[in-house]
């Protein structure tokens, strides 16, 4: 596993910005690098259950591990979930990186806001983060600015 970081300053407030990150209008819109049609679904609890899905209903299921609205969310990655619901968190293959996480961090910064991200990958995963990561933090940059 590594640890990738990411980062972009944005001229918003945070609730704007935690908006355009997590409301379901727009979450869609800058997740569209990692897999057209991505929805997250949460429960918003720590301990409780979200869920990262693509167009197909495939994905991750993963809990809240740190929460304070609009400051910093992590999310802990539990395993993986199939086009049907099922939830697999006990295969070999989820078990080699069940329990990385997401984190994001608002952070303010003289009238703006660092958006950080860090997230826990398996290296194979490398270059496609290294891809989307930006490309979609320049649509939360470009959502979050607009009136």
């Amino acid at each position: 596993m590594e640890t990738l970081s990411y980062e972009i300053v944005i001229n918003a407030s945070k609730e704007k910005i935690w908006s355009v990150l997590f409301d379901e209008a727009t979450y869609s819109e800058w997740t569209k690098f990692f897999s057209e049609g991505s929805v997250m679904r949460s429960d918003w609890e720590i301990g409780g259950k979200t869920y990262f899905l693509n167009g197909s209903g495939e994905g991750m299921v993963s809990t809240i591990e740190d929460f304070d609205k609009p400051n910093l969310i992590t999310f802990k990655h539990l395993g993986m979930v199939d086009k049907d619901g099922n939830e697999d968190t006990e295969s070999m293959e989820v078990k080699q990186w069940s329990g990385s996480f997401e984190r994001y961090y608002l952070i303010d910064l003289e009238g703006k806001v660092k958006l950080h991200i860090e997230v826990q990958i398996d290296k194979a995963h490398h270059d496609y983060m290294n891809e989307a990561f930006p490309k979609g933090l320049q649509v939360v940059k470009n959502l979050s600015e607009a009136e």
